[in-house]
């Protein structure tokens, strides 16, 4: 069975490829720490395989022989269009390497479905200035984890599919859609992910949760990545921790690796050094 890459190099050589597919992972972090830069790194990674096979190979290297990247990548938000994304991502990557990646992933906008309910003005979010006959259409519009569901139906299975992000979805919590219903559908895509066979990344803050509500998430998910500051002095690191993961969690524990240091430059985010049980 062929892993997923990542499309962080040094991370994918470590696990002997990448992610086993059928997986759900949640990418815990907080601000700053790594975890949107991982996001963006994976999604541009995996589409410049396809996109542009002598900047992969200047950005990434060689894949695994054991790896091969999913054939489409989407890129799921619930408050930013294509364009905003890839200004956003332009901002960790090198431009070259977007405007080529770009032309292989495929963004969906739920930003209509997320705001519907809420009294932000319809120009905000569509560009277009509310109209006295569009206020009955909000109701008959399709509930936003609706639109998320039938979304992934359509395209997760043996795609990568990367959401941005969890957060949104907490902050926007209502009569409508309660934390219950958050959790219940993160469980229900961990379950379908495993049919599908691909791979899904869940982008979520840490300090939007309490400590009960990341555990819900952890469990719900095949593996979690959590993505921290750490104080040395007087020098701040990005770290990532593999808190678990069913098929890749065994291979750092038999190597005693315990975590990883990261570093954000024009190809993403990618491992720096590696910290090992003395």
């Amino acid at each position: 069975m062929d892993y997923i890459p990542f499309g962080v190099p040094r991370l994918d050589g470590i696990i002997g490829g990448g992610a086993p597919p059928g997986n759900v992972v949640l990418l815990a972090g907080e601000s700053g720490a790594g975890a949107r830069e991982f996001l963006y790194t994976s999604a541009t990674m995996n589409a410049l395989s396809h996109a542009d096979e002598e900047l992969f190979n200047l950005h990434y290297g060689s894949l695994d022989d054991d790896a091969t990247p999913p054939p489409e990548i989407h890129y799921i938000s619930f408050t930013g269009g294509e364009e905003y994304l890839r200004r956003e991502m332009g901002y960790t990557m090198d431009n070259e390497v977007i405007d080529a990646a770009g032309t292989h992933i495929e963004f969906h906008d739920l930003s209509p479905e997320y705001f519907q309910l809420s009294p932000i003005p319809r120009e905000w979010y569509l560009g277009q200035p509310t109209q006295l006959e569009d206020l009955g259409h909000r109701h008959n519009r399709e509930s936003v984890l609706g639109a998320l569901g039938s979304t992934l139906s359509e395209h997760a299975p043996g795609n990568l599919v990367v959401i941005d992000s969890l957060t949104d979805l907490v902050a926007s919590q209502s009569d409508e859609m309660t934390w219950a219903d958050i959790a219940m559908v993160i469980k229900g895509l961990e379950k379908a992910s495993y049919q599908w066979g691909g791979l899904i990344l869940l982008l979520v803050s840490t300090e939007a949760l309490t400590e009960t509500e990341l555990g819900v998430l952890k469990g719900a998910t095949g593996g979690t990545l959590l993505f921290q500051w750490e104080s040395g002095g007087s020098k701040r690191a990005r770290t990532m921790v593999v808190q678990e993961f069913r098929g890749v969690l065994s291979r750092l524990e038999s190597e005693n690796i315990v975590q990883f240091e990261t570093d954000i430059n024009e190809s993403g985010l990618d491992v720096s050094d590696v910290r090992k049980i003395r």
